[in-house]
């Protein structure tokens, strides 16, 4: 092991030049890392998963229990590396989620699941209709918007017209968008033609339901009818059957008496409504809404998705009619941008640190410079090996790099060089050949401290399950940086030192004013060596305190509070209630406008939406009774609490005067 560590000096040493130029490319390797890195505000700590959602109309959670995740269930045990598979059945829905190990493919399990989801359709009710949920994770939510119309469209636009413009305008453009997995609306009132038959008019004229029913199947259809040739020229013959109105509807034949025809006005009225809602969007208990929620792509660079998703939607602005616009309330790019703001704000804080107490300890401006250049570069090589491993950067895989650690190895080849330098005995020793040994003297202890500090890290990287995921891009970053500083510190450390500590350089300095030691150093070592001497003369008292403290701290533990997750304000706040399992929809819409109009009463809530029940693709399974209320807080500057802490106990209070709500904050 020496002997290759006094090898790589050696070479590094020897050629300076080639080191400094492998350098600037890990600095330009690293800077596009990092410009290109992905950057969450937590890491995504979803398990592998992939979702199958089926719907059929009509059916009980006790049927669609039954009759839909039964045999989905069933098709997707044996997967190969899936490790677990559970469902929940609500009302007309059944979700089957498979979990996989994490070693597993996200793309190729998808496919295996999507190949048993056809298996399984054979074993379905009639009208059961199966498909993969989106190749997002829970934490992939990260744009929420409501599409609202103003005064001026109040009376042309309803609510069907706007859940018609996010459908077929506004949806198709942002699923475009790279990195959107889908795009998900909530609330509004999906477009339906319903046929109310008169019973008695049917029977009047012998008819039947199933009549109905095959009268407007077999008259709603386009169909080709091969071509003819006309004067040279071959027209193709089309017939057109799909109904635009309820005019077409109302008009389609179902049977006829004699010669007069019976149409479907004779039997039945035809009208343009909603179809069955299972969730509703109020805001500001100002009535019903229409939001939407844009998934990002499992991997995808967050922050860079939630840009591209800003900018369609000023493209998109002008080709909404008069009246229209689009609000977004909740933008995890905010919150990924305060996040990052902040982590590198401790960073650039630490480094400064750092590097303000080698200059105290080195006094020696060189010295101090050339090992604080190791923080950057360590960082970049942290960066690179991110890049490479498609890990991201969040609160917990940068939040927890110490730069003590990074330049340890760097202050002490350079303090060593420092040291050998100025010792009179060396006035007149080549220089390389000085710093050479210097190197020599510290490499092998500079490299088993190094390896000590990972072997504290190695046990996280066998964490496995939320754990692994939470705690190991954090040990990952760690080590990189670390052994990033060592490589640096045994090869760039002693090549630019060669630089650095020339001759003439150290002739441009008074050296010998610059390095005595300050009053208060050899204050600090003189203490240093009495208490060292007084603890070797008491060998007993001085082990037998280091016990007592470990017992006392050990003891300890017991009475630590303990979180997994650091607490980060997103400058949101989140309030999910609940009522009786009954509750109708219109009941829902009521006392979550009440909810709405009490949360607006305090000065520090901008605005209040209120996702309520499941969206019209079923990523969320909430019942009609269930609800999330997200509020937009307002600056600071206008609240009349200091903290989030002392705002939430007034908001309880005030929604605990509501009947029969429960509630929770986040």
């Amino acid at each position: 092991m020496s002997t290759l560590i006094n090898w790589l000096i050696a070479r590094s040493i020897t050629h300076r030049l080639a080191v400094v130029g492998m350098t600037l490319a890990v600095v330009v390797a690293g800077l596009w890392s990092f410009a290109t890195l992905t950057t969450d505000a937590f890491p995504d700590l979803t398990p592998n998963q992939v979702v199958v959602m089926t719907t059929a109309a009509g059916l009980s959670p006790v049927e669609a229990e039954q009759e839909l995740s039964y045999p989905m269930e069933i098709a997707m045990l044996g997967l190969p590396g899936a490790t677990d598979v559970r469902s929940i059945a609500k009302a007309g829905l059944s979700v089957v989620t498979v979990t996989f190990e994490d070693d597993v493919d996200f793309y190729e399990a998808r496919a295996q699941v999507q190949q048993r989801m056809l298996d399984a359709v054979m074993q379905l009710p009639p009208g059961a209709e199966p498909m993969l949920g989106p190749p997002a994770t829970a934490m992939g939510e990260i744009f929420q918007y409501l599409v609202e119309r103003d005064s001026t469209a109040s009376d042309t636009l309803s609510l069907i017209d706007l859940t018609n413009l996010q459908e077929y305008t506004i949806k198709p453009l942002l699923r475009t968008i790279p990195g959107v997995a889908g795009v998900n609306a909530w609330g509004g009132m999906p477009q339906q033609f319903q046929v109310n038959a008169d019973p008695n008019k049917l029977s009047g004229f012998a008819l039947t339901l199933h009549d109905l029913e095959v009268a407007l199947a077999n008259n709603n259809a386009n169909f080709g009818g091969g071509y003819i040739e006309d004067r040279g020229e071959r027209l193709t013959l089309r017939g057109l059957g799909r109904v635009v109105d309820t005019t077409d509807l109302a008009n389609i034949v179902i049977a006829t008496h004699g010669s007069t025809p019976i149409r479907i006005r004779d039997v039945a009225t035809v009208s343009l409504t909603s179809q069955l809602r299972y969730g509703a969007v109020t805001r500001n208990g100002s009535g019903e809404a229409l939001s939407a929620v844009v998934l990002m792509l499992k991997g995808a660079n967050g922050r860079e998705v939630v840009d591209r998703v800003n900018a369609r939607l000023l493209e998109i602005a002008p080709l909404l009619p008069k009246g229209v616009h689009i609000r977004p309330f909740y933008n995890q790019g905010d919150v990924v941008e305060r996040t990052t703001r902040t982590v590198f704000r401790n960073l650039i804080e630490g480094a400064l640190l750092v590097i303000a107490i080698l200059f105290l300890f080195l006094r020696n401006v060189r010295a101090s410079l050339l090992t604080a250049s190791v923080i950057p570069l360590s960082l970049l090589v942290a960066f690179i090996a991110m890049k490479r491993f498609g890990l991201s950067a969040n609160l917990m895989s940068l939040g927890a790099l110490d730069f003590g650690l990074i330049v340890d190895a760097s202050v002490v080849m350079v303090e060593n060089f420092v040291r050998r330098l100025h010792d009179p005995k060396n006035a007149d020793v080549d220089r390389s050949m000085l710093l050479q040994r210097a190197a020599f003297e510290v490499g092998r202890p500079i490299v088993f401290g190094v390896a000590i500090i990972i072997a504290v890290y190695v046990p996280i990287f066998t964490l496995q399950g939320i754990e692994g995921r939470m705690f190991r891009p954090m040990a990952f970053t760690v080590c990189a940086a670390v052994l990033g500083s060592l490589l640096l510190a045994l090869t760039y450390i002693p090549a630019v030192a060669s630089f650095v500590f020339s001759k003439s350089a150290e002739t441009n300095e008074k050296i010998a004013n610059e390095h005595t030691d300050a009053r208060w150093f050899v204050w600090v070592r003189s203490r240093y060596a009495n208490w060292l001497q007084s603890a070797l003369r008491h060998p007993v008292v001085v082990v037998s305190g280091a016990v007592t403290v470990l017992a006392v701290a050990l003891a300890s533990v017991p009475f630590l509070g303990t979180e997994f997750m650091p607490k980060l304000d997103e400058g949101y706040l989140l309030i999910e209630t609940r009522r009786i399992p009954s509750t109708a929809l219109g009941e829902g819409v009521n006392v979550s406008a009440e909810v709405e109009r009490t949360l607006k009463r305090f000065p520090e809530v901008a605005s209040v939406v209120t996702n309520l029940g499941r969206p019209h693709e079923a990523t969320e399974t909430m019942a009609l009774n269930q609800a999330d209320v997200y509020i937009t807080l307002a600056p600071k500057s206008q609240w009349r609490e200091h903290n989030l802490e002392a705002l939430i106990p007034r908001m309880d209070s005030a929604l605990a005067e509501i009947p029969g709500l429960d509630y929770d904050f986040s």
